[in-house]
């Protein structure tokens, strides 16, 4: 909790910020414990689509969202204090909503919620979906690439849009994908008097005009796992690619948690980074690559691969200061580098996870000594795949990797 949450009410927390979601139904649709909230309230903030829902008989001031908004919240609510406010958000605030955010920022003593239908609930609802077995993806915060992994899962899934244009964008790469057949059905205002709903395919999608619209997904075309693991072609690579056996056994090794940051240390193609996010789609992650072809070629690899948010950085250590401290953290790259082992280590917090790779003798030796030091444990891992040897089959080795596994256990 912030400075300002402390302060937003010092000696009352018995009146929180009432945050009010509604509706495309407006005031008449609310219950009489949230009408009453806005009747009451001095100063109401939202969008101003959601301040003109209101009747004329809630007299608060009405304020719209600063922008940027998120810097914005603390001074707002700052300014406002003592005064008796009501937050508007649309359908259930705790849902991809402002409700999570200004408890993040303020506290949840100060917020009192009041929530209505999702529009997630109301379209799984007309379309006979169960709720809790329709995962979700927004693209009001998210880029369009985001959906690849659901795309990837093979089944319907719903998309909060950002606005009409949401459906061409998600047409044309789920075209990209190779999903051409794939079902579009979009909901339009859900709630109000003005609801529709249009049909139509990735390849001959359905076009809105209203901005409030929820998409229906039904992915028709090759799909793959999310489990760590995929073919080596799905990445573009010059040749630094962890190989597709060697990265599912490092991506276990991590066991990469909800909310978690992992550094990926010598990004190569950004392959281990991808593949936990993908693994575990609350993970944040960073890829530290020193050569600049390479962080491009990372960045589009995770934008292909459904994991825009990866954020690729410079060359280690010099990068690693100014990153968001990790949880959990792999060096694929740049072992024996000047530093770098050192100021990864000194970043990670106690019980935070290291995984390291060598394939070169003088990395070996290496981590032979850091485990001497820190603990650990270290294995060996050798692949080998057929290849054909005239009109016979033999077992082609790669190089062995040696990885070592380590939890911090003390500063």
């Amino acid at each position: 909790m912030t400075q300002l949450a402390a302060k937003r009410h010092p000696t009352d927390p018995a009146t929180p910020i009432e945050v009010v979601g509604i509706g495309a139904d407006g005031f008449p649709g609310l219950t009489e414990t949230a009408r009453n909230a806005l009747l009451n309230a001095e100063v109401i903030v939202g969008s101003w689509r959601q301040l003109n829902l209101l009747p004329e008989q809630c007299r608060a001031e009405r304020r719209p969202w600063p922008s940027p908004l998120i810097p914005s919240i603390e001074p707002l609510f700052q300014e406002l204090a003592g005064s008796r406010v009501a937050v508007l958000a649309s359908g259930d605030p705790m849902f991809h909503g402002i409700g999570t955010t200004l408890i993040r920022i303020l506290g949840a003593q100060y917020i009192r919620v009041h929530s209505a239908p999702s529009s997630v609930s109301l379209a799984c609802a007309r379309l006979g979906w169960a709720v809790d077995q329709t995962p979700v993806v927004s693209l009001v915060t998210k880029p369009v690439a985001s959906i690849v992994p659901f795309v990837d899962g093979g089944q319907p899934f719903m998309v909060l849009c950002r606005d009409e244009t949401s459906v061409g964008e998600v047409a044309a790469l789920l075209q990209a994908l190779g999903h051409e057949a794939a079902k579009l059905t979009v909901l339009s205002d859900l709630g109000s008097a003005d609801e529709q709903e249009l049909y139509g395919t990735a390849a001959l999608p359905p076009n809105p005009e209203s901005a409030l619209n929820v998409l229906a997904v039904v992915p028709r075309g090759p799909t793959h796992s999310c489990v760590p693991g995929l073919p080596d072609a799905e990445y573009e690579s010059d040749g630094q690619l962890t190989k597709r056996d060697i990265r599912a056994l490092t991506v276990s090794a991590l066991a990469p948690r909800p909310g978690e940051m992992l550094w990926d240390i010598g990004g190569g193609s950004g392959s281990i980074a991808i593949e936990a996010m993908r693994a575990e789609p609350r993970l944040s992650a960073c890829c530290f690559e020193v050569n600049e072809d390479r962080k491009q070629r990372i960045a589009r690899n995770a934008m292909a691969l459904g994991v825009p948010t990866l954020k690729v950085l410079g060359a280690a250590p010099k990068a690693l200061l100014d990153a968001p401290p990790p949880n959990i953290i792999f060096i694929g790259g740049g072992l024996t580098a000047a530093a770098v082992f050192e100021t990864a280590w000194a970043a990670l917090p106690v019980g935070g996870r290291l995984v390291a790779n060598a394939v070169t003798v003088e990395s070996e030796q290496k981590l032979w000594r850091l485990r001497k030091q820190y603990g650990g444990s270290i294995m060996r891992i050798d692949v080998a795949h057929e290849y054909r040897v005239g009109t016979f089959t033999a077992m082609k080795p790669a190089l062995p990797v040696i990885q070592w596994r380590v939890t911090k256990e003390n500063d």
